[in-house]
């Protein structure tokens, strides 16, 4: 009879260790997707960081051209005015 008991009571344990914790499993869940987010909302300031680098580069480029040419139509004036 004791060694039934002790079955039954190894099956029990057994049975209780397998049970599904929902609690626990929901925390991983909220957790993997506030992990994701983050890396999402990381990406996103990545993306738009480098978009704006990009853009102030390329204005930076635009007045740099500019200021060559004004400069450039400078001294064809000038050459202009010393080839008379």
């Amino acid at each position: 009879m004791k060694k039934v008991a002790v079955t039954a009571l190894v099956l029990a344990l057994g049975l209780a260790a397998c049970t599904k914790n929902n609690a626990d499993n929901n925390v991983a869940n909220d957790t993997a997707v506030e992990n994701n987010a983050e890396a999402d909302t990381n990406a996103a300031a990545t993306d738009a960081t480098n978009a704006a680098d990009a853009a102030l580069n390329a204005a930076d480029n635009s007045i740099d051209n500019a200021g060559n040419a004004v400069a450039n139509a400078s001294d064809a004036v000038q050459n202009a005015t010393e080839n008379k």
